[in-house]
């Protein structure tokens, strides 16, 4: 018996190894498609972003499309770009924080409801957001209207810095409350309960353990907000009119205009500028994983 168990089990094994790499080969072509999907339509065009904005039109190596950041003009629009994007970002963190937290303690047995109810609007489109919230705020619009009839003052919110903030809160709100719900509803209650068993209040248990095991949630909510608000130029486009200008709009008319060298530089210069903020976030993310709550 113990001659024959020692033919039997090394073709047990070589079968599970076998059976093992038949399941890996298999996980790798069902993501070639991505792979596919992910060299088509981001390394190309980073590539091709690269080699334009380093390039001038003769096709020699140069800076000069990235210096043309310190134009009085294009520098005017990243500056104002980066403050509504950072105004925007708090407010949706503000807004969206005690939201998650108002979602996390409701007791419904199924949560799917309440996630519906927040992506609900990002099923519309984009563009058409956009669109309704310039025909409420326009100087004839539903709010103005409203306002008139109850002989109230009206509002010229429509082309101004507020309505493009407004336009982006409104947008990137639900990437901001979906984070900080998701980790939230991952928090022990033990933790929570063991706190206040502790002495801890509600202020306390909410500094020292509530906000530090959400940070992950803060962070991620915050990169997702930020970015896209700092590199659009529909909202701005749409809601601030010709009167203000983004470093979204300088680019999109760089390529529009058949720029291609001028739009790439700048890109680079604003994909910079995101790098270097999520390096930031990344980096204060671990060294809050690394800190103890207490």
């Amino acid at each position: 018996m113990t001659g024959k168990n020692k033919l039997i089990h090394p073709p047990q094994k070589l079968s599970q190894n076998g059976l093992q790499v038949t399941h890996t080969n298999k996980i790798k072509w069902l993501s070639f498609p991505y792979l596919i999907w992910m060299a088509g339509f981001i390394i190309i065009p980073l590539i091709m972003i690269v080699f334009y904005g380093l390039t001038s039109k003769e096709g020699g190596l140069t800076l000069e499309n990235i210096s043309l950041i310190s134009d009085p003009i294009n520098l005017k629009a990243l500056l104002l770009a980066l403050e509504l994007s950072i105004i925007s970002t708090i407010i949706c963190l503000l807004l969206a924080y005690p939201l998650a937290i108002i979602l996390n303690n409701t007791k419904m047995k199924s949560n799917s409801f309440i996630v519906l109810i927040i992506i609900l609007p990002m099923w519309m489109n984009f563009l058409l957001r956009t669109i309704a919230w310039q025909n409420i705020l326009e100087r004839t619009g539903v709010l103005n209207s409203i306002l008139s009839f109850f002989h109230l003052p009206t509002l010229n919110i429509i082309n101004t810095p507020a309505a493009i903030i407004l336009g982006m809160v409104y947008n990137f709100l639900p990437f901001m409350v979906l984070p900080i719900y998701n980790v939230l509803i991952k928090i022990d209650t033990d933790v929570i309960n063991a706190a206040r068993d502790l002495g801890a209040n509600g202020r306390q248990t909410f500094r020292k353990i509530i906000f530090p095991l959400s940070l992950p949630g803060v962070l991620s909510g915050i990169t997702m907000v930020f970015v896209p608000s700092l590199t659009t130029f529909v909202i701005s486009t749409i809601l601030g009119g010709s009167k203000i200008v983004l470093i979204g709009n300088v680019i999109e008319q760089q390529f529009r205009l058949g720029n291609w060298h001028t739009g790439s530089g700048l890109s680079l210069v604003l994909m910079l500028f995101i790098l270097f903020s999520m390096a930031i976030l990344s980096k204060y993310d671990k060294e809050s994983e690394g800190s103890n709550l207490w």
